[in-house]
């Protein structure tokens, strides 16, 4: 019942002759509100004091909620770095896998084809130079997974090595006046990570001595190289000593058994408030930041919640786990789809590096971009991190014999899911559309991690390192099977294993990839369930 003021009858009258006596139900609250998340009592409009309670525990719960999908990609990239300082690796250090990333190790999604190398600058004190290899691939990130600036082949350096400047926030000293690619940085905590490619796709060895003989990370000294005489003289800038820089450490990644994958349990909170206090308070949106600060996250601040809010956001980080999860392993975008009735997906042709704006078109006059769409497609930005790990415009481009290209199948050609437990295979047609090489590999449903099987690598492609090449048929067709055992037949460069009782899911990835992809002109068959 909605009560007013005491009115003469008059008055009433002339109300109801204007419509105004009957105040729309579509603006008022019932006495009783029914709904799927609880049945909530109001008096008059005013709530009772369970629904109140109730409906602040709703309210936190979607505060929570929306916290882990807005910043799963900081919480993820911290993780990363908690699992280098786990091996011993601090700030300025470097991680190589020199023979290659295996299933030991929990990482989101690599591949077992490359030459790994990572690590993490702490950009506090000031700027850091960051020596990039020749014949690399590389990503700058900052702390909350915004890609920062790229290294080798698509970077400025164009893969004949470089070096980096990475300028912190609000950094208001001096700063070379050449001999650095500069990039500046929204945080004072840096990952960066690359790869390289073993020489002629079967020896890592070559490609290893050269990280390491030109990988380098050290502190920038103002006034030193790419700082002129000239510019001292007109008072511009002082001049530093010229100092060789010191040298860097090496960690070996290969075969080491690490965790660098987020939580999905309360501790997640933990680690994001981590990010938080250790960046500045600027360093993510404003909106973003509500929900966080709603839940007692906040720069400077102790985060200590009672035991209800605990349990809450215990509550919401296991719905937002299991939501992001249903979005990588159960697309339901169509357009997310690479080919017509396909199991074979990528969300980046469509939502971009930033997941707002389609990637460009590649034509005969340069790239066409896209108009912006003037929305962020959350669903695409939330499935890609939760299943992995570095985004960066060269991730996302239609650009022939240029980096590398992926597709993902969490489906066979039936729509179901792939049990380890049988057997399957997908055929490549002949001519795969790669320049350099191409390469499958499988992963553990729960983890997103290379599947861990005694192969150890499990990947199946056209180098002949780590496991040996597959072999094309006599029709210049390439199929490659997944079982437990291997199929009688079948060679083992063309067979990836699998766990019974282990459920999987792959991706493809065309190094180089070259225009027969781009147009479709080339496909990839589904995979199919053999027995």
């Amino acid at each position: 019942m909605i009560r007013r003021p005491l009115l003469s009858g008059l008055v009433l009258a002339a109300c109801a002759s204007a419509g105004w006596a009957d105040i729309p139900k579509a603006v008022t609250t019932p006495d009783v509100v029914k709904t799927s998340h609880g049945t909530f009592e109001f008096r008059d409009g005013v709530p009772t004091e369970a629904t109140a309670q109730a409906l602040y525990d709703q309210h936190d719960f979607t505060f929570a909620y929306r916290a882990y999908l807005d910043t799963m990609r900081g919480v993820s990239i911290r993780a990363l770095r908690r699992g280098m300082e786990d091996m011993g690796v601090r700030k300025n250090e470097v991680m190589v896998f020199s023979e290659l990333m295996d299933s030991k190790s929990l990482f989101l999604t690599p591949n077992a084809d490359t030459i790994y190398v990572m690590g993490w600058i702490d950009l506090t004190d000031g700027p850091v130079v960051l020596e990039s290899p020749p014949g690399f691939l590389g990503i700058v990130q900052d702390a909350w997974f915004h890609w920062v600036t790229d290294m080798g082949a698509p970077g400025p350096d164009r893969g004949v090595g470089g070096k980096y400047l990475i300028v912190p926030p609000g950094y208001d000293g001096a700063l070379p006046e050449g001999g650095y690619f500069t990039a500046h940085a929204k945080t004072t905590g840096i990952l960066w990570f690359g790869r390289s490619f073993l020489k002629d796709g079967s020896d890592p060895k070559p490609s290893v001595d050269v990280i390491k003989a030109h990988t380098r990370v050290y502190p920038y000294v103002p006034g030193g190289y790419g700082t002129s005489i000239a510019e001292f003289l007109t008072g511009d800038a002082h001049l530093g000593k010229i100092t060789e820089p010191p040298e860097t450490v090496f960690h070996e990644g290969t075969g080491k058994v690490m965790n660098t994958l987020p939580p999905s349990d309360y501790s997640y909170f933990e680690l994001l408030n981590q990010v938080v206090q250790e960046e500045p308070a600027t360093s993510l949106d404003v909106e973003l930041m509500g929900p966080l600060a709603s839940l007692g996250i906040v720069k400077g601040k102790p985060f200590a919640p009672d035991e209800r809010l605990k349990g809450i956001m215990t509550d919401a980080v296991a719905v937002a786990n299991a939501a992001s999860r249903n979005l990588l392993m159960n697309p339901r975008d169509p357009d997310w789809f690479y080919y017509p009735d396909s199991s074979w997906f990528n969300m980046l042709f469509e939502s971009g590096y930033e997941f707002e704006t389609p990637i460009p078109e590649i034509t005969q006059d340069g790239a066409k971009p896209f108009p912006p769409t003037g929305y962020r497609q959350m669903d695409a930005r939330t499935a890609f991190f939760y299943g992995i790990t570095g985004i960066t415009p060269a991730m996302a481009m239609r650009l022939t014999g240029v980096g590398s290209q992926y597709l993902i199948a969490a489906r066979d050609a039936d729509k179901a899911y792939f049990d380890g437990s049988k057997t399957y295979k997908v055929t490549l047609p002949k001519g795969i559309p790669e320049a350099n090489f191409w390469s499958l590999t499988v992963y553990d449903n729960q983890t997103r991690s290379m599947l861990d099987t005694p192969q150890r690598y499990p990947r199946a492609g056209s180098q002949s390192y780590p496991t040996p090449a597959a072999e094309a048929s006599a029709d210049g067709t390439t199929t490659i099977w997944f079982s437990p055992t291997q199929p009688e037949g079948v060679g083992r460069g063309n067979w990836i294993q699998t766990v019974p009782d282990k459920g999987w899911f792959i991706a493809l990835r065309l190094y180089s990839p070259l225009e027969p992809f781009f147009d479709k002109s080339w496909r990839i068959g589904e995979i199919e369930r053999v027995e």
